[in-house]
């Protein structure tokens, strides 16, 4: 299948973000710390552990920054985050869904509605977009690191139970049932695929182009939330001008 490269998205944030790592690995450090607490240090045995630990390593998190959030969990350190979701519209009337993990939960709401509101966008009641996004496993494979064809590709993908296979000019991305994540990663690099990114996401049902007058105010407002200390991911159902263009 051919669609809008969700991992052409990625690395144009990826490449953004590079001046901000301390930032991210503050965040992957109090994730690493709420799964470790809540299921134990050893990522064999729990498998959220697992997937923040492959999420810090794909960000070049350094081993040290790792140990130290998990020896923290170990200790008796009782510091204690609550997850919470955040849902609302941006600019041109785009659904955004925030996670955040927060010791405050007064600061970060307020921190959130400011985001929202500061750049013309507004917070919504509990369920009023969610219901636009599915929770999805994400895979990609970059295909300078595989001989393999498409064909080639998509059987193995159906063989690791995937669901579907979207091919851009650089990649293979791939879209698993969120329970089957996990098997089908595994399986994938048991085959020998080396995965540029794999992590459970939340995917848009439908994308709303986003107005060009509106494009501006619509990123000011996505990187203040993705530069709030408490949030740890952002997800909107976005199609940018870009990708319109395309």
């Amino acid at each position: 299948m051919s669609g809008h490269s969700k991992w052409h998205n990625i690395q144009g944030r990826k490449n953004a973000q590079d001046a901000k790592r301390g930032k991210i690995f503050q965040k992957l450090s109090r994730e690493l710390y709420m799964a470790a607490k809540s299921g134990g240090p050893d990522p064999s045995g729990n498998p959220s552990l697992r997937l923040v630990m492959d999420k810090a390593r794909a960000a070049n998190m350094p081993k040290d920054n790792i140990k130290r959030a998990l020896d923290k969990a170990a200790g008796n350190d009782d510091t204690h985050y609550d997850e919470v979701t955040y849902e609302g519209y941006a600019p041109g009337g785009i659904p955004v869904l925030v996670e955040a993990l927060t010791d405050n939960k007064n600061r970060t709401a307020s921190d959130v509605r400011v985001a929202f509101t500061r750049h013309g966008g507004a917070l919504g009641a509990s369920g009023s977009v969610s219901y636009l996004f599915d929770r999805k496993g994400y895979i990609v494979i970059d295909r300078s690191t595989t001989d393999a064809d498409e064909d080639q590709v998509l059987e193995d993908v159906m063989d690791a139970g995937g669901d579907d296979l979207q091919t851009s000019d650089d990649a293979y991305e791939i879209y698993t049932d969120a329970k089957e994540f996990t098997k089908v990663r595994d399986a994938l690099e048991k085959q020998g695929y080396k995965l540029a990114d794999a992590e459970l996401t939340m995917i848009p049902e439908n994308e709303v182009p986003v107005p060009a007058d509106k494009a501006e105010k619509f990123q000011a407002m996505i990187d203040a939330l993705e530069d709030n200390d408490d949030v740890s991911e952002v997800y909107y159902a976005a199609e940018l001008p870009d990708e319109q263009d395309a």
